[in-house]
This record gives structure tokens, C-alpha cells and sequence, in this order.
């Protein structure tokens, strides 16, 4: 895997060390004023995922300014990883508003993101950067890229959404069309190793397509993730029974970082940041209202047994069943 480093390529990955940190009784802590969910817990040696929800805005400083607090706060409650949600840099009220805040990955927020995990210890999901694509200066358009950071500081993986939102739901309120300006992602890329697990890569609107993290099941991932800005109407419908799904058909943990409340006059996010386990059970979450954080554990040990248990993947029956059927809309 290549890595990135501060502007530096580096051919091989570094050595992970595991996360360490101090016994707390709260594994579910939402910020300050959050009515996020609270669960007691006895001190444990797993380590511990902080899931992060927050209302960003076209103010790219208001928006890292609360990006960094959840960040401390992850660390001082003993998170290992922090999982920020898709539109974390900012969320602009217009395509012409959008395009002209984008940054390449060399720029600014980026590497102010960099020296965070760095000073922090803590390692970052960045879900949905306004990355700059590689024409900019001829097609003025971006990807949607969702942005791994170690401790030190360092970009070990970028995914570049696949599957962009085109819709329109009559009589919802929802047009969006992400295309217009957004370049789709041309590859899923590996899990990637760190102190929580192999984590799998996606962005928002990849949840509806299980194909995507089976593919990244079958690549070894023990967790996926979806960093999201889902619309208040479509969150409403689907968002938990599909995280929920993902979870259980995969048996990883599923890690949802949200965009809550209202970014501007027109447009809002849904929120419920959620955190399921291998076996559905959703055990962190961040309600619907307003910005927070909250810590779950992340026991791999449940993992392999609820895989051990109910050995799905060894059941599957590809290439007998499904190899050469294609849609035929």
C-alpha cells in the first residue's frame, strides 16, 4: 500500500502500535450538552472507536474548530481512531460555493488534519474531503474522498467515492445530483490496518449497494464505514435498517459518522451516527438533534465469534448460484 506523508510517498506501511489508554466507565459519551447515548461498562483491554457527528457549514474554520474538540475529546475519553463524517471540511450552499472552498490533498485542511492526529496520537476517518480532481484546472471538478490519517500524521489510504448520488424523490424535498460536479471513484481500495481493526473504506450513498462491503468483507475488513450527510427524508426511511444490514450480512462492525441539522437554508442532515456490532446490535449512537460524540469498544473477540458461530461465508454458494447473472435493467 502506498502511503502519504505530509507531501512524502512512502512504499511500505509502518509498524501499528496499539493504542493504550486509561480505564473509563463511560463507553458512550456525547459531547457537552449532547443528548447522545450513555453505557456503563467495566474496564476492558479492547480498544475504542469514538464516532463523531457534527453540523458543518460553508465556515471551513467554525467547522475545524469542532472537528478538533471531538478529537480531544476522543482522546481524553481513551479512543484509539475518530471517525469524522462525510462534508466534515465544509458544506457548501451552492455547486459554485462548493467548488471554489475544494482543496487538493496538499492543501490547508489536510494538512491542518495531519498535525491533529499527530499532536493528538489519536488516528482520523476523514469521510467525504472536497478533494480536487486531477483536471481541476480544466473541468473544475472534485472527488469525494474519504481520508485515513495515522498517529503520525501520515495519509495511509484515500477512497474515492464510487457511487454518487443522483436523486430525485418527488414530493420529499430531495434533488440532488452529485454527479453535476463529482468525478465517481474508479477502484474500492484495501482495508486498512489499524488499532481497532481492518477497516473498510466507503462514502455515504456506497451504503446501498451491499456488493461493495462484501467485496470489502472478502478483502479481510473487520469493520466498515460510512461517513454521511444522509437527507433527513431518506435517513428517516433507511438509514439504521441499512447500517443494520450491512452489519449483519458482512458480521463486521459498522462505524457511521452523520452530518445533523440545518448547514444552511437549503439543505439539513438526518444525524444518528450509529455504531453496530457484528451481530446488529447497534452500541453507540448520537441521536438526532445536535453535534456530539460517542465511545463504544470495538471486541474483536465478539467478531470472530458470532462469524464462528453462524459461518455465513462459508455457506455462500457463488459460483454455483450467482456467477454470470447479470441485471437486466
Amino acid at each position: 500500500m502506498r502511503i502519504y506523508c505530509c507531501r512524502t510517498f512512502w512504499t511500505k506501511t509502518r509498524r501499528i502500535s496499539w493504542c493504550k489508554f486509561w480505564s473509563t466507565s463511560i463507553l458512550h459519551r456525547p459531547s457537552a450538552g449532547s443528548k447522545g447515548e450513555r453505557r456503563m461498562s467495566s474496564p476492558s483491554s479492547n480498544p475504542i472507536a469514538a464516532l463523531c457527528q457534527v453540523t458543518s457549514t460553508p465556515d471551513k474554520e467554525a467547522n475545524f474548530s469542532s472537528c478538533q474538540r471531538l478529537v480531544e475529546q476522543a482522546r481524553e475519553g481513551g479512543a484509539c481512531m475518530a471517525f469524522l463524517p462525510e462534508g466534515f471540511d465544509f458544506i457548501g450552499s451552492s455547486r459554485e460555493e462548493t467548488l471554489q472552498l475544494s482543496e487538493t490533498l496538499e492543501g490547508e485542511t489536510i494538512q491542518r488534519y495531519t498535525r491533529l492526529a499527530r499532536q493528538s496520537g489519536v488516528w482520523l476517518s476523514l469521510g467525504g474531503f472536497h478533494e480536487r480532481g486531477p483536471d481541476w484546472e480544466s473541468d473544475r471538478r472534485i472527488y469525494n474522498s474519504h481520508v485515513i490519517i495515522n498517529d503520525q500524521g501520515c495519509i495511509v489510504s484515500v477512497y474515492r467515492k464510487c457511487h454518487l448520488f443522483d436523486v430525485e424523490l418527488t414530493g420529499r424535498g430531495v434533488s440532488l445530483k452529485e454527479s453535476a460536479f463529482t468525478i465517481p471513484g474508479p477502484q474500492i481500495v484495501p482495508p486498512v490496518p489499524t488499532p481497532i481493526g481492518k477497516v473498510g473504506l466507503a462514502v455515504c450513498y456506497d451504503l446501498r449497494f451491499p456488493e461493495l462491503s462484501l467485496a470489502l468483507m472478502r478483502q479481510g475488513a473487520e469493520i466498515l464505514t460510512y461517513p454521511s450527510a444522509f437527507t433527513v427524508a431518506t435517513g428517516a426511511a433507511h438509514w439504521e435498517v441499512l447500517l443494520r444490514a450491512r452489519a449483519i450480512e458482512t458480521q463486521c462492525f459498522v462505524i457511521a459518522a452523520a452530518q445533523v441539522g440545518r448547514h444552511h437554508q437549503s439543505r439539513a442532515s438526518f444525524g444518528h451516527a450509529l455504531l453496530v456490532d457484528p451481530w446488529g446490535e447497534v452500541i453507540g449512537r448520537c441521536g438526532g438533534e445536535e453535534p456530539g460524540l460517542a465511545l463504544a469498544e470495538i471486541d474483536m473477540e465478539k467478531l470472530k465469534r458470532v462469524r464462528r458461530d453462524m459461518p455465513v461465508q462459508t455457506h455462500r454458494r457463488e459460483a454455483q448460484l450467482y456467477q454470470g447473472h447479470t441485471s437486466t435493467h
